[in-house]
């Protein structure tokens, strides 16, 4: 982690030293005035100097469209130093800035591989009632050249993301709160932490393991945090004191997960036959009324003698049921549940036992 400007910190940096740039930069935002909700509770918009568009009279961070385009443009030529040339970069942003990031990042010679969609299953209302409710913010995904002809896309981790389908660029996921939410005294540490469920699907789908992920952008540190879990290497820089410090414990607090669990997200194409959970009891590997613990939460399932599990007052199949209880859109339950192996007395995901299944 390093604290500085960005724009100044990446030229310094060895070229090509990032296999994946994620940027999250400023918006640009537009805001005037405060929002209050209409039982007259203030909103705790995102107000910060450093995500502002000139107002007149005002001590904003960017106090025209031509500065941002200048900063934007800084910023994304430095990346393009510290970028391998089979690296991909990502950048997320609103309709505040997003069109004059794309046209910046086509200028200097990065080519567009997808447009997603971030769709939010919880936005903010807006509550004014003068225009559509913002729900969804894009990330542009590019590769470095036109002529690059190697990067990393792991096609297969993604379907396991997404129950064996082929992922699609409209990505459902709620906003980051509750518990993954940080706090200072009560109050938001940082008003724009993205989730780190965003940030999972990003590095499991343009990195590998042991691969580096550079933010230039860092506040809060959820790439590093989710880089760490995930098992790759990370450079982070960011401007602000304060989020130094508190990206710095957030991470240091991180498991990295098991080498098992890491190693369900290669590049290998899966085994063409479905096995179904049911099938699991049916061959005697489980019995209703064994317990299955989740991977990452602090949750217990109970297998039913029908193929489902219940937990938490939720019953389902084993993706519908880790969904529910992680509060996300999807989830693979092959490998977000564990059993304990009788052999040994460990916790083993669930995918070993459908790999026991398909090598009979």
């Amino acid at each position: 982690m390093i604290q500085g400007d960005c724009i100044q910190v990446m030229p310094q940096l060895p070229g090509q030293i990032a296999d994946c740039v994620f940027a999250d930069p400023p918006y640009n935002l537009q805001l005037e005035g405060e929002l209050w909700r209409p039982n007259m509770t203030k909103v705790d918009a995102v107000d910060d100097e450093w995500d502002q568009f000139g107002q007149p009279g005002a001590d904003s961070h960017f106090e025209s469209f031509e500065a941002y385009d200048r900063f934007t443009e800084e910023w994304l030529s430095a990346a393009r130093h510290a970028l391998s040339d089979n690296g991909t970069i990502w950048v997320i942003g609103s309709y505040h800035n997003i069109y004059r990031v794309g046209r910046i990042m086509m200028d200097l010679g990065y080519w567009l591989l997808n447009d997603i969609v971030w769709v939010k299953t919880n936005p903010m209302p807006n509550f004014r009632g003068v225009r559509f409710a913002n729900a969804h913010e894009m990330l542009l995904w590019a590769k470095k050249s036109k002529d690059q002809k190697k990067y990393t896309f792991n096609h297969h981790s993604m379907k396991l993301y997404n129950d064996g389908k082929q992922m699609r660029s409209d990505w459902e996921l709620p906003l980051c709160t509750g518990a993954e939410r940080l706090k200072v005294n009560g109050e938001k540490a940082h008003t724009t932490q993205k989730p780190e469920a965003l940030l999972e699907r990003v590095i499991v789908a343009s990195t590998r393991v042991g691969d580096l992920v550079l933010d230039p952008f860092f506040g809060a540190g959820t790439t590093g945090a989710v880089a760490k879990r995930l098992g790759r290497r990370w450079i982070g820089i960011e401007k602000e004191e304060r989020y130094v410090e508190l990206a710095g414990q957030r991470i240091e607090a991180v498991e990295p997960m098991p080498d098992e669990w890491l190693r369900q997200f290669t590049e290998d194409p899966p085994p063409p036959k479905r096995i179904p959970f049911k099938q699991l009891i049916q061959e005697g590997l489980l019995h209703p009324g064994d317990k299955l613990k989740h991977i990452r939460l602090d949750v217990e399932a109970i297998v039913n003698a029908d193929g489902t599990i219940s937990a938490n007052g939720c019953r389902g199949s084993i993706h519908h049921v880790g969904a529910q209880v992680a509060g996300s859109a999807g989830c693979n339950g092959w490998t977000n549940w564990t059993y304990t192996c009788p052999q040994t007395g460990r916790q083993r995901v669930l995918d070993a036992l459908r790999e026991t299944i398909r090598a009979q």
